[in-house]
Order: C-alpha cells, then structure tokens, then sequence
C-alpha cells in the first residue's frame, strides 16, 4: 500500500487527513457481528448472501457513525488492468456520487474466491472513503497515511485481532508506503 502523493490544491484537506489516524470504534460487538455474517456468507452461500451481509455491516457502520447509508454491489471477478510494465487488480472502490461500494469476490486469473480477511479489508477500506466524505468533511478521499490507519482500525475491531502500528517507509514523490517487516515485528 502506498499514499498518494500531496496535490497542490485541497492540501490542507489531505495533510488533516494524513494526521487524522483514529476514528471512534463501537464499544460493543454490532460490527463484529456483522463481519461474522459475511464470513459465513463467504463460506456456504451465493453472491446475494454475501452482498446482503455487506449491506448489513454497512449499515451498521453508517449506523454507529451517523453518516447516510451506501449501498453495495458484490460482483464476481476482479477487473484486471495489463500495461506495458505493470499489471494490477481492483479490489473495490467507492462512488461518492452515487454512495455505492463495489466489491469483488474472486481474484482477477484463477477466479477463486478472495480470501475473507482481502474481502473484509476491502469492504473496510472502501467505508473510510464514504467516511471521509460525510463524516470528516473531505473534499477528496486521498489514501494518505492517516487513511490506512483508520481503515486498519476499523477492520481489526471487526476481525476481533489486535491493531498494528502500520511503520512507514518515504518513496519518491512525497510518498509513503508501508514497511511491511517492520510492522509485522512491531507486534
């Protein structure tokens, strides 16, 4: 994962982003619970049971955090992008115009079915940007350091596992990206 780089307009949006790292969790079970929907979904049922429990979570988070609801769409194999050097997958993304999650469920060339812990960090990842938008008031939803922490703590709170201090690493263009090495040994 890495941030984007500053633009040169709305910068002090994106700079209260990247400082911004912590977001309210629910003291109670309510997210875990609908985390546990979609595994199971995952697990024995269809496209449509495994939407419907995204759309339960998603309710719930819009729920505790007073932001309006999105919607979900859970669609099959993820879009794969050639280029001449490089090759990437979408995983999900957000369409603040229209409030919909668009996730997919099976990896781009064999088509299997993403693991639980992609699909959920997903899912996660793609609430921060609606969150962004209706909860903290971003003109955009920039992937800034502040981002991924917040989508980190969103999703271990739903996956019950304990948070990681996500250790940063700089790249070329004002950029970061996380130190995977270091993080996993900073447990």
């Amino acid at each position: 994962m890495i941030t984007d780089s500053p633009p040169r307009r709305s910068l002090k949006s994106f700079l209260d982003s990247d400082q911004r790292n912590l977001i309210p969790l629910p003291l109670d079970r309510r997210l875990v619970t609908s985390a546990g929907l979609i595994e199971r979904a995952m697990k024995d049922g269809t496209s449509w049971d495994i939407q419907r429990a995204c759309a339960e979570f998603l309710r719930t988070a819009s729920g505790f955090y007073g932001v309006p609801e999105c919607s979900v769409r859970v669609l099959a194999a993820r879009p794969l992008r050639v280029r001449e050097y490089s090759t990437t997958e979408l995983f999900g993304d957000y369409r603040p115009s229209t409030l919909v999650i668009r996730v997919w469920r099976r990896t781009a060339i064999r088509k299997e079915t993403t693991a639980f812990g992609t699909f959920l960090s997903t899912l996660c990842h793609e609430f921060c940007h609606h969150l962004d938008f209706h909860r903290f008031g971003f003109s955009d939803s920039w992937h800034t350091r502040g981002f991924y922490e917040r989508t980190a703590l969103l999703y271990h709170h739903a996956r019950e596992t304990p948070p990681k201090k996500l250790m940063w690493a700089r790249v070329p263009g004002r950029r970061w990206r996380i130190d995977w090495p270091r993080t996993n040994q900073s447990r």
